[in-house]
């Protein structure tokens, strides 16, 4: 048995989940609705408080959709109640970022302002000009919006400049020595 597959995944109180013949899960909860398709050989029954996602053989491919599809609706669980987050962090004399609306402006050493606008499931904050945090119910698309923000400028392992992770550790490398 998958060691992930087979825990419950609790459903909050203010939650709703809800299974089609189509093996769409769909989640609603005070933040918003995330939806997604399952395959049709994995099973989701709802019992109680709890969802359980279940297998039918112990092959290979549905080992491993078993505690994917699990690991994907407990993400849309945890979303529409408490939402995702990711911090990131400039290093560099003059990199700032400042959010206008749902426009996201970074100015990271290059000669023109990069922007980035927001979908509408993501929001951006600049809590400092060397902070930016992009917040969402969605987890692949936070990680994935966070992504493209850090490959603007990724940091560099010589003098640590670039756009980082918070709980990112950049090593760095000794510069080059005289004779």
């Amino acid at each position: 048995m998958s060691r992930i597959g087979k825990l419950p995944i609790p459903v909050p109180a203010g939650v709703t989940v809800t299974v089609d013949e189509d093996n769409l899960v769909t989640v609603k909860g005070p933040k918003g609705t995330l939806s997604q398709k399952i395959n049709k050989d994995i099973k989701v029954t709802q019992e109680g408080g709890e969802i359980l996602v279940t297998r039918p053989t112990d092959s290979k491919p549905h080992k491993s959709m078993h505690g994917l599809y699990r690991a994907l609706i407990h993400n849309m669980v945890v979303g529409v109640t408490k939402g995702f987050e990711k911090v990131l962090v400039m290093e560099g004399v003059g990199y700032r970022a400042q959010v206008a609306g749902k426009q996201l402006t970074l100015n990271v050493g290059y000669s023109h302002p990069v922007t980035f606008d927001a979908p509408d499931t993501i929001a951006f904050e600049a809590p400092a000009p060397t902070r930016i945090v992009v917040k969402g119910i969605d987890k692949q698309q936070v990680g994935a919006i966070a992504a493209d923000i850090r490959a603007v400028r990724k940091p560099e392992p010589y003098l640590g400049k670039g756009i980082r992770y918070e709980d990112e550790h950049i090593r760095r490398k000794e510069g080059k020595t005289g004779k």
